[in-house]
């Protein structure tokens, strides 16, 4: 069976206003530049709480069709008010560092969990086409309170397929470390290698890598696939912790300091649980809600996968390694200055 047929709507770009939450983060940044360079929207809303890198934002682009609203995911009002006229929403708002989620849960709950509920109500009542929440390969068997909001959130954005009267659609993408965003691994091993010592968590760990513009490309394809419902999770490189060290800093030693609270040995972007309900495409899997109101032919020329399969960064077949591996490092640098993050 082909694993590369899949049934898709392309989008009018230019007819459509978009809306970003979080929109003066990393992805955000990326998004805005490849949206306004290919795609060509109507208007894009930037949704945030930081006036300064809205300022800043602002001044990078300078672009007619960019809009820009202070406003907070907990705010349903703020919300209400933003997505008037809105044809597309991609919520990419969170609190997102593992260790301050864990010191100050209940925050972590009201932006995560709460304010996706925010964003869905508010979505439906707007009559907003369709929704995008971007997701963690935390959020699969989460051991931490970031990932357990996250699969919180999924859940909620699933399930509000059932509220939208079909009018308002709304989908997951899933994928994980995202190269060349805040608090990548690859900055922080450039700037400790200054001191001659890289601080390893373990020797054996692996990481899923995706570029900032893959994940970008990614959410703009699955906008045009989506029916409402699903889960999609790219099929992406994964690295060895220890390869990625020896390509930024073959001359110092590393100090194994051990897993920390909340960390996993390897990532998973799709458990065994979540893979009994999921078909395999040439570059992504789509995970189906199992759910009444879910129609099992929406994508019907997927690969069903074979029972017990998880597709996790240890498992991968798909690796960053040798010169590929130096290209990525070097292409790192160069995108984080290119979006105004120093490394």
């Amino acid at each position: 069976m082909k694993t590369n047929q899949i049934n898709s709507s392309p989008i009018d770009w230019k007819d459509k206003t978009v809306l970003i939450t979080g929109g003066t983060g990393s992805f955000g940044k990326k998004c805005v530049e490849i949206l306004l360079k290919k795609y060509h929207p109507k208007k894009i809303i930037i949704f945030s709480r930081d006036e300064f890198k809205q300022f800043e934002m602002r001044q990078k682009f300078n672009d007619p069709s960019l809009r820009f609203f202070i406003g907070d995911v907990r705010d349903c009002g703020r919300l209400n008010r933003a997505l008037h006229g809105v044809n597309l929403v991609i919520h990419a708002a969170a609190l997102k560092h593992v260790p301050i989620a864990e010191y100050n849960p209940i925050e972590a709950i009201r932006t995560n969990v709460l304010g996706a509920e925010n964003v869905i109500n508010a979505s439906i009542d707007a009559h907003v086409e369709k929704v995008i929440a971007l997701s963690t390969d935390k959020a699969a068997n989460p051991i931490n309170l970031y990932g357990a909001t996250k699969l919180c959130s999924d859940k909620l954005f699933i399930a509000a397929n059932a509220y939208g009267a079909g009018k308002t659609s709304f989908a997951v993408v899933r994928y994980g470390n995202v190269i060349g965003s805040r608090g990548s691994v690859i900055p922080f091993f450039k700037k400790m290698k200054k001191t001659g010592v890289i601080p390893i968590t373990d020797e054996r760990m692996t990481r899923f890598l995706i570029f900032l513009e893959e994940g970008v490309e990614f959410v703009v394809k699955c906008f045009n696939i989506m029916q409402g419902g699903e889960l999609f999770i790219p099929k992406i490189p994964s690295v060895k912790i220890m390869d990625l060290k020896e390509a930024i800093a073959p001359e110092c030693s590393h100090d194994v300091i051990g897993i920390r609270a909340g960390e996993k040995l390897h990532e998973v972007l799709l458990p065994i649980e979540e893979s009994r309900n999921s078909l395999e495409y040439e570059d992504m899997y789509i995970v189906e809600p199992n759910m009444e109101w879910w129609k099992k032919d929406n994508h019907k020329d997927g690969k069903k996968l074979p029972e017990g399969f998880e597709y996790n960064s240890l498992n991968n077949t798909k690796w960053f390694k040798g010169e590929e591996l130096k290209r990525l490092v070097e292409f790192s640098e160069e995108s984080l200055e290119a979006i105004g993050i120093n490394s």
